[in-house]
């Protein structure tokens, strides 16, 4: 069907995002044309002060409006653990439990050939340069359980192990109320090496 060309972009943008197929698209457009009109000025202006107000926390790269970030100005949080996580939104997720104290890490991403991702891509270098001058004694490697976050942990592993640090990597397994039956192999695997006495 041939839409109007303001409506036509509108849904064309909407594409442009993760997860937003035609249809929805489509939806969200349509939504947006019922909507007041501040709202929608909100809404492209909270878009606009995103991307022109957020950057990377210049000490964990996570992204920050002012650096270095909370986190790391966080005189309070131990200086000599760091979490090393994969995005930005990993950080929210550990903050979240409320259990972790120390320091981040993040590498915008992980390694995988297939996406022509390599470990220059990551923020590797910059993470080499916290472990020469902060007090660090141990890394946590919380990348997800996948192929390319095993890959990426194993790599860092080996990388700093000239600094004679303690380096862990977060336990993997069945999800809390998740079934045994519907698990994969290497779910189960993982459930297995990772079990503790009770």
């Amino acid at each position: 069907m041939h839409y109007p060309e303001p409506i036509s972009k509108l849904i064309d943008s909407f594409t442009k995002l993760p997860g937003i197929g035609p249809k929805t698209a489509q939806r969200l457009a349509f939504y947006v044309l019922t909507m007041k009109e501040e709202d929608v000025l909100s809404i492209a202006k909270s878009l606009v002060h995103a991307k022109r107000d957020l950057h990377y926390c210049s000490t964990c790269q996570n992204i920050t409006d002012v650096d270095p970030c909370y986190v790391c100005r966080d005189k309070k949080r131990d200086q000599s653990i760091i979490c090393i996580v994969q995005d930005p939104k990993d950080v929210i997720a550990m903050e979240r439990t409320r259990e972790f104290n120390g320091l981040y890490h993040v590498l915008n991403g992980v390694i995988s050939p297939m996406e022509g991702i390599g470990p220059e891509e990551l923020k590797i270098k910059e993470l080499l340069i916290r472990l020469e001058d902060e007090q660090v004694k141990e890394l946590i490697l919380a990348t997800n359980p996948n192929i390319e976050g095993e890959a990426t942990a194993m790599y860092i592993a080996k990388l700093v192990k000239p600094f004679g640090l303690k380096v862990t990597r977060i336990a993997h397994g069945l999800p809390v109320g998740g079934d045994l039956e519907y698990a994969d192999e290497v779910t189960i695997t993982k459930a297995l090496e990772g079990r503790r006495e009770l």
